[in-house]
């Protein structure tokens, strides 16, 4: 008997549902939220609102593309946290009644895990390749940067993260510095490919270990364009593209120079492989600049590398989904008390 998970998202400005059967996804449905734009970020309230709006729609455009009935639904999984309160509030409050309507169970979903359970997605008629555990899995989201360290589905550890500002942050700030609309980030990566990434240099912090740190990378961008713009006012424009190039830059090696350290720790931790695979998830691995750096890794030391299609690297429904098709294999349900959290657990 084939099993149908919907579920949903509603972590941050976008509404999302999708369908999975078993592993496979036959639907996935976003609806972003352009009113951010306006205010060079997300506004919370402004957030919440709008998911009140998009969610029976959402959610009703994924039943209906998924060619099934409600009542074929053996599961509701939606995010639980981390992310925005008001945001969250709303999916879960929805998921919860659907649950209670369809007399089905609930099952809660951590954002972060979900992120790294999308290389786990099968789509229709295609056989993708997923990574071997034990694998290393690079985070790097707006709000988190982080290695974890899979041992199964669900048997994760951080090893090392951000000790402040995440990467996808620091993209978001810097473009905020430079002027350019919200969301900055992959603005930055347009930019970039018509730019050169060794014109501008900027300060990278000395942490030890795994842990990263990105807030004096923002500092040391603000203070380098506040002292040319005394010089030009018309400074950012004229090098917009290198500029971009040389942030991006920066940021993907202090990412990368991690990664190796990462994988050296890692190194030898699966007998039958040297190395473990790798993987980036989170909406920095959308970056170009990023997948790049790490195909060139695999060329230079055979490293297997695993990196998610465009449509599972920002925020959506679909990881949300197969991590609830896993934990529904596993017996694993939530119940109507749970209640969102805002920082990851």
């Amino acid at each position: 008997m084939q099993t149908y998970i919907l579920g949903i998202e509603s972590s941050c400005d976008d509404t999302a549902a999708a369908v999975i059967m078993d592993d496979v996804i036959i639907s996935n449905i976003t609806a972003g939220q352009d009113v951010h734009k306006n205010f060079g970020g997300v506004v919370p309230e402004l957030a919440s609102r709008a998911h009140q709006q998009n969610i029976i729609p959402v959610i009703e455009t994924a039943i209906q593309k998924a060619n099934i009935g409600k009542n074929q639904l053996s599961a509701i999984a939606f995010t639980r946290g981390p992310g925005l309160l008001g945001s969250l509030l709303v999916g879960t409050s929805f998921a919860k009644a659907l649950s209670l309507g369809l007399n089905i169970p609930l099952i809660e979903v951590d954002h972060l895990q979900a992120h790294i359970l999308s290389h786990f997605i099968r789509n229709t008629g295609r056989t993708n390749p997923i990574p071997r555990f034990p694998f290393l899995c690079l985070t790097v989201s707006g709000g988190h940067t982080q290695f974890v360290l899979l041992r199964d589905y669900f048997d994760m550890e951080v090893i090392g993260q951000t000790i402040d500002d995440a990467a996808g942050e620091a993209f978001d700030k810097s473009a905020k510095i430079m002027g350019i609309p919200y969301p900055g980030g992959p603005l930055i990566d347009q930019y970039a490919q018509l730019g050169d990434p060794g014109r501008f240099t900027f300060s990278k912090p000395n942490i030890p270990g795994l842990n990263f740190s990105f807030s004096g990378l923002k500092t040391s961008i603000l203070y380098f364009l506040r002292d040319r713009l005394k010089e030009d006012p018309a400074f950012i424009e004229k090098n917009k593209n290198d500029l971009c190039a040389s942030i991006q830059a920066t940021i993907v090696d202090m990412l990368m120079v991690k990664l190796c350290m990462a994988m050296e720790k890692t190194r030898n931790l699966n007998p039958a492989h040297e190395w473990p695979d790798v993987a980036i998830a989170g909406g920095v691995s959308a970056n170009s600049g990023l997948r790049k750096s790490l195909e060139n890794a695999r060329d230079k030391y055979g490293w297997n590398i695993f990196i998610p299609p465009l449509q599972y690297s920002t925020d959506n429904a679909a990881m949300i989904a197969i991590a609830g098709y896993f934990k529904y294999l596993k017996g694993d349900f939530g119940s109507q008390a749970d209640v969102p959290y805002a920082r990851a657990k």
